[in-house]
């Protein structure tokens, strides 16, 4: 297949491009107008403008569209600046592939389109699959927004799969770099109460998920892109500490949190979700890591 994807840079694009590429696929790099082109990167670079949709020309006939973009959502503090990057990264780029794949006289026959668990706000002990109900806060109604921009691509004849990613367990990126920090001085444990659900995924599992999702017409619709075994922070945190053998023993207070992050806080730190795969389970998705023991083993552990 002949595969545009925006987000090639990040962290998951920068796994999900090489296993494409080795699979057989033609992979295009859709990077903007003075993007710095990377070395060695697989798969080919072709330009393109997210403010107006316009594509090089190499990306002519696709068979599919992964759409990976956005700014990093925990890099910065969420002041109403930050905010409208987060959105105008997610919301108007989506908008604009969209809007690119409408002016095509051959359309790919997929989009592929990153969304979050963030969609389901807080829900504590709730069990939260593709069937449930977003939540309220900032970044459900983000995932909302962002999520019915992908959509409008049915109307094409598009299949579209709208993959909600967890939090992604990677040794180089993503958040748990920084779970880790505090874990290296001895300082690691629970946030706030700990009780707060956690849904997790390695990102083998991420790249193994969407190329299934890719190569397979029966997965449509929403897609929960997490391990089958969601778990409450105390555990995750006891864990990691175990993996790292550091001690897991302190907390962070959530007014401390809330102080130092702000509504980012409650929204990302603080808030439960007990997502589950269900779609991915009912076609019979294999996943490489199920127990975090040995999903933090073999994260911590790659070379």
């Amino acid at each position: 297949m002949k595969i545009l994807v925006t987000g090639a840079s990040g962290l998951v694009g920068s796994a999900l491009v090489p296993m494409l590429v080795d699979a057989g696929h033609t992979v295009c790099r859709l990077v903007r107008p003075g993007q710095r082109e990377e070395q060695g990167a697989a798969g080919f670079a072709v330009t393109w403008d997210p403010s107006t949709g316009e594509l090089g020309g190499a990306a002519v006939g696709p068979d599919a569209v992964i759409n990976l973009a956005g700014a990093p959502i925990a890099e910065q503090r969420w002041t109403a600046a930050r905010k409208e990057v987060l959105r105008s990264s997610r919301v108007n780029t989506t908008r604009a592939m969209v809007a690119a794949l409408a002016k095509m006289n051959a359309r790919p026959r997929v989009l592929i389109s990153a969304s979050a668990t963030g969609i389901y706000g807080d829900r504590g002990d709730e069990l939260l699959t593709e069937e449930s109900q977003p939540g309220e806060n900032f970044l459900a109604e983000l995932a909302r927004d962002w999520e019915a921009e992908a959509l409008k691509a049915e109307a094409m004849g598009i299949r579209v799969v709208r993959a909600r990613f967890g939090i992604i367990l990677a040794r180089n990126g993503g958040a748990l770099p920084k779970m880790m920090l505090p874990f290296r001085f001895g300082l690691g444990g629970k946030l706030g109460t700990g009780e707060q659900w956690m849904s997790w995924i390695t990102l083998q599992d991420v790249t193994s998920m969407l190329r299934f999702a890719l190569e397979n017409t029966a997965v449509t619709g929403a897609v929960n892109v997490v391990s089958p075994q969601p778990m409450r922070n105390a555990e995750f945190t006891k864990a990691l500490g175990s993996a790292m053998r550091r001690p897991a023993a302190l907390s962070a207070p959530a007014f401390a949190l809330r102080l130092a992050l702000g509504e980012m806080a409650d929204t990302m730190l603080l808030a439960s979700q007990r997502a589950v795969p269900a779609a991915m389970q009912k076609i019979g998705f294999h996943f490489q890591h199920t127990d975090i023991a040995s999903a933090l083993n073999a994260v911590l552990n790659e070379k």
